[in-house]
């Protein structure tokens, strides 16, 4: 299935590029395991008490991850094309899900089935180091934001964000963007004024 124009093959070859080499057998074995979804906007791609099975990899959109606290919603990461979104806890624990996934743009996605990925990995030592730097990729960004949550003011966390995902910045709503750097809408719209001042 041709998705946008852009093949399983064309997927598994970004994969490939980004993560790890492979030969054109092991790129036939990642391809064969490749699972394209299309999402419309404020479709839930997994609901809270689902158990996530699949890696995300965003050909096109915007994907919102968060939970509910104390009766609001935190949002816990987003990602815009060419990244991966998973609910790393529901995947490895194979447990309910306290997270959800939602389109937050019209958005297309191929779908890495975690079983099927492991049982190829078992196969090819190429597709077992992409499995790897797909997880390494997870807990660093994952240590990243909890210390600029724990250690950046509001304005560097903002700076940071802008200075590393620009789209994200320019596409997602701002009260997300307000949850995910944990400050108040109208901490963010000071910090916005401010660094356009500046």
């Amino acid at each position: 299935m041709a998705t946008l124009g852009i093949t399983k093959r064309d997927v598994a070859r970004e994969l490939a590029r980004r993560y790890s080499t492979m030969s054109h057998e092991e790129l036939d074995m990642l391809e064969n395991i490749l699972v394209p979804m299309k999402f419309p906007k404020g479709e839930t791609v997994l609901a809270e008490g689902e158990v996530c099975t699949n890696f995300y990899w965003i050909v096109k959109g915007l994907l919102r991850q968060f939970y509910y606290k104390n009766g609001k919603e935190v949002t816990e990461h987003m990602a815009t094309e060419n990244n991966i979104v998973m609910c790393i806890e529901s995947l490895f624990m194979e447990a309910p899900s306290s997270l959800q996934i939602v389109a937050l743009e019209n958005t297309i996605v191929f779908a890495l089935p975690k079983a099927a990925l492991e049982q190829v990995a078992m196969r090819s030592v190429n597709i077992q180091i992409l499995y790897r730097k797909i997880l390494e990729e997870s807990l660093i960004q994952s240590q990243v934001k909890a210390d600029m949550l724990r250690f950046a003011s509001a304005q560097d966390r903002y700076s940071r964000l802008v200075k590393t995902q620009s789209q994200l910045v320019l596409r997602a709503p701002l009260v997300y963007i307000a949850s995910l750097l944990q400050m108040t809408p109208e901490t963010l719209s000071r910090v916005r004024t401010a660094s356009l001042q500046s």
